[in-house]
This record gives structure tokens, C-alpha cells and sequence, in this order.
């Protein structure tokens, strides 16, 4: 038996339910290892095709969803019917997060939490099982970046988006880089780190009304898209609120004019990332 491997074969940027964190945004490198039989061509697999079929079908399960801990007692899943989802978990806070979308854009996933060992054995089987007979084993490694500076966690919604964009509860685990004349910043990169530590951020056109549940307001988004109606309920202070659209562009913009208004007579550069290695830089 022989194995190939591709390192960094893909991201998954998605967000997850945490009854700790609430609505978490991640991002997680794949690393793909294929163990087999040489073929005809003296090959596992094809590197071709395992950049194009096996990423493809890892970016199909995973990528740009909501992905749901079912086995968690906090939750409630129902099927409004074949194409719909409704999934509601009370957090250890006592606040409510509540998501209704199109089933593409929310995996379930048998497990207690979300982790890369929870994800890991359904990717595999599931990639298994699309490879061809010579193709005995699919190893999967899942992890984070790591970050020597600050980073935050953040999830939105992108309804023009002709993509998985537009699915209202995705989500990217970022590191920011701040310059004050050209000098980086790691004070405000950790303030900004933390203003947007979990947290939703939401275009304020979206916002359909606030509620109480229990003690605590909500407020409720909504919209629809090429993929369908969207509807995300989340407690207030687990959000973020912006005038424009939540574009790594338009949130770098963002980051960039308030900055300045702070600091009126410096000049201010923000790169925003958005995952791994790609992202915007706004200057003022």
C-alpha cells in the first residue's frame, strides 16, 4: 500500500453553535492524506483530481454552513419540510439563538460540540465513499491557524452574494493587522480583537424587529436570496451592528473610519483578513 498527501488542500470557513460561545466563526486548514493501490497510471489518485474533486466535495459538506451539534441537549432541530431547516439552542447564558434556512446551508454533525475530531470521521467516510476501489484509506488532519498577533472570531451574512456568501450564519476566524503611521499597532489590533470576539455582525437594513425572550432583547434578521429565506434570531449583545453590507472590504473600510476618527491626525492602514490568507486593506 502507498499513500499520497496534499497539505493545505483547502479552508473551511463556517461558523458553529456553542452553548458557551453562542454563534462562533472559524476557519480550518484540511490536510489529505490517500492510501491505496497504484492504478493503472502508477498513481493512488490523480493530484489533479484531488485538487478538484476531493476540495470540491470538502467545500460542498463543510464550507460556508452552520454546522450543528445535534447531540447536545440545548438543541432543537426540526424539519420544516425536505429543504428547510429550523434549529434553535439555548445558550449557558439563558439567551436564545435561533437559525431558519435551507438545509445546504446547515450541516448537522453527531456530536456533542465542534471539533476537528467531531468533523473529521464524517469527512472521511464521506470522501471514502466517492473514491475510486483502489483507494483503501482517507486521512484527514483539521486545524487552525496559528497566529503569533490578535485574531477575532466573526460570523455574517452576505444576501447579495451569488455564491455560499448569502447563507446568513457563516463565519471566518481572522487575524488583524492595524498601522499608525506606519507602525503596527498591537494595542488596537487586541481592542478590535476583542470587540469582535464571537460576535454576529449584522447590516442594519437586515434587522426585521427586536424581541424579549426571557430577560434578555433579541433582535431578529432576515432576508432572502438566490439559495432562499434566511432568519437568524440572536441576542443583542452578541451583535455587531453596521450601516453597509459585512464585506472584508466594507468591514475593513469600517475599521479604518473609526480609527481615524480616533486618532484624526495619524494616518491608519488596517489589513483585515478573511480566513486564511486573503482579506482587504483600507487606508485613511
Amino acid at each position: 500500500m502507498t499513500a499520497l498527501f496534499v497539505n493545505q488542500l483547502t479552508t473551511l470557513d463556517f461558523s458553529y453553535l456553542s452553548p458557551e460561545r453562542g454563534v462562533v466563526g472559524e476557519t480550518w486548514l484540511v490536510d489529505v492524506v490517500l492510501k491505496g493501490n497504484l492504478d493503472e497510471q502508477g498513481m493512488v489518485f490523480d493530484f489533479g483530481h484531488v485538487k478538484k474533486q476531493i476540495k470540491a466535495s470538502l467545500d460542498l459538506l463543510a464550507d460556508h454552513r452552520l454546522l450543528v451539534p445535534t447531540a447536545h441537549q440545548a438543541l432543537t432541530i426540526k424539519a420544516d419540510n425536505e429543504e428547510r431547516l429550523s434549529v434553535q439552542m439555548q445558550t449557558s447564558s439563558g439567551d436564545i439563538i435561533e437559525c431558519k434556512a435551507p438545509a445546504q446551508a446547515i450541516l448537522l454533525v453527531n456530536a456533542q460540540e465542534i471539533t476537528p475530531q467531531a468533523l473529521t470521521p464524517f469527512l472521511e467516510k464521506t470522501l471514502l465513499d466517492e473514491l475510486p476501489d483502489n483507494v483503501s484509506g482517507v486521512e484527514l488532519q483539521i486545524y487552525p491557524e496559528q497566529f503569533s498577533g490578535a485574531f477575532y472570531h466573526y460570523s455574517h451574512g452576505l444576501k447579495k452574494h451569488l455564491g455560499d456568501c448569502q447563507r446568513i450564519a457563516h463565519g471566518h476566524r481572522s487575524p488583524i493587522h492595524i498601522y499608525l503611521n506606519g507602525q503596527r499597532d498591537p494595542m488596537e489590533e487586541a481592542g478590535w480583537a476583542e470587540t469582535w470576539k464571537d460576535i454576529y455582525i449584522a447590516t442594519r437594513e437586515d434587522l426585521l424587529e427586536t424581541v424579549t425572550l426571557g430577560k434578555q432583547e433579541h433582535f431578529r434578521f432576515g432576508y432572502t436570496s438566490d439559495q432562499g429565506y434566511f432568519e437568524l434570531t440572536i441576542a443583542e449583545d452578541r451583535c455587531y451592528l453596521i450601516d453597509t453590507d459585512s464585506t472584508v472590504e466594507l468591514l475593513a473600510e469600517h475599521i479604518a473610519s473609526m480609527l481615524k476618527s480616533r486618532h484624526p491626525d495619524q494616518s491608519v492602514r488596517v489589513v483585515a483578513f478573511e480566513g486564511f490568507n486573503k482579506g482587504a486593506v483600507a487606508e485613511k
